[in-house]
């Protein structure tokens, strides 16, 4: 079940007892919180509904609630926030889970309870009993990363729900400035929309002033100016991310990944695999592969492995000597055109 199906069915009143949710789009986490939150009455949400994070609370305190029959009202909402246990990872946090509490309430779930465990990681262990479970016994809500097909459907969706329009070229120009991510997008939304009151139009102006650009986009920016030799252009823009308080070490560290990122891609597509493919095989967002692919067709595989190695050398030399980062870098772009 997609996000969309979700929403239908929690407005027609169609509810499972157990939900689960993963991936890690925030935005749209926060959204099913508040949906679900609605199922219960506000004059019931006292003693009907509660939260628990499994960092600091342990799981027998929410199966407790969840095997509770609901105080004077219809359901009783337990929600699970967390739970870094239905993956591979450490659990960070000294607390202890009885998870077996969890394995058998799944077998026998309350109808008056909806338990509803938010999972917001790449991915679940799928060896554990408990999440063998779940996947046999749980509506199933998959929050993938969307691509930016998806995006822009869905801002200009929420910007028409509100009697606002934008363009496709400022739609575009949003979209570049925060490297398509939709919670970054939507947490700007409502500046944007308050700047352009008036017209109800989402401005190219409103775009340029109100949402900054992430160091992704900068970054961006930087490896193209490494990659055609503009030295002087170069080494300006890494000055003003180091001005703008972004540590050396910081910017190349991204700009190694980003490097890492275009010989994958360019590996992986003589390999065959699509834009769609590679975005699940590399773990990252689909915008950022769709620039990848847009970049490796303007440049050699043996340009990307010198910068790739350049960027390697500098960061040896920033973990291990006092040389000027400016100087450090301004040094690879020499070297390197």
């Amino acid at each position: 079940m997609n996000y969309n199906q979700l929403i239908n069915s929690i407005d027609q009143n169609k509810l499972a007892p157990l939900y689960l949710i993963t991936g890690k789009q925030d935005y749209l986490i926060e959204q099913l919180r508040n949906k679900f939150t609605q199922i219960v009455p506000e004059e019931e949400r006292t003693m009907n509904f509660a939260a628990y994070d499994m960092e600091t609370t342990p799981l027998s305190d929410a199966m407790n609630d969840a095997l509770s029959a609901p105080f004077f009202g219809e359901h009783r909402l337990v929600m699970i926030n967390n739970p870094m246990f239905l993956t591979g990872e450490r659990n960070k946090g000294k607390v202890e889970h009885d998870v077996d509490t969890l394995v058998n309430y799944i077998k026998q779930p309350l109808n008056s309870t909806i338990l509803v465990l938010i999972a917001p990681y790449d991915k679940l262990d799928a060896r554990k009993k408990v999440v063998k479970l779940l996947k046999q016994n749980a509506t199933i809500v998959d929050l993938h990363e969307f691509n930016e097909a998806e995006t822009i459907n869905y801002v200009k969706q929420f910007l028409n729900q509100h009697h606002y329009d934008i363009s496709n070229q400022v739609m575009n120009q949003l979209v570049q400035r925060t490297d398509g991510q939709l919670s970054v997008i939507m947490n700007d939304l409502p500046k944007l929309m308050l700047f352009c009151q008036r017209s109800h139009e989402i401005t190219e102006e409103a775009v340029e002033n109100l949402v900054t650009k992430t160091l992704n986009q900068d970054i961006f920016t930087l490896v193209d100016l490494v990659l055609k030799r503009r030295t002087t252009d170069a080494v300006s823009l890494y000055q003003e991310l180091l001005m703008n308080g972004q540590s050396a070490i910081q910017i190349n560290a991204v700009l190694l990944s980003q490097f890492r990122l275009l010989l994958q891609t360019m590996i992986l597509k003589n390999y065959g695999y699509s834009q769609g493919k590679l975005a699940g095989m590399l773990k990252v967002h689909p915008y950022r592969v769709k620039l990848a692919l847009r970049t490796i067709t303007k440049h050699h595989l043996n340009d990307l492995k010198l910068a790739y190695l350049g960027l390697v050398e500098i960061e040896k030399q920033l973990k291990s000597t006092s040389e000027s980062p400016e100087l450090l870098f301004e040094m690879f772009m020499l070297k390197f055109a």
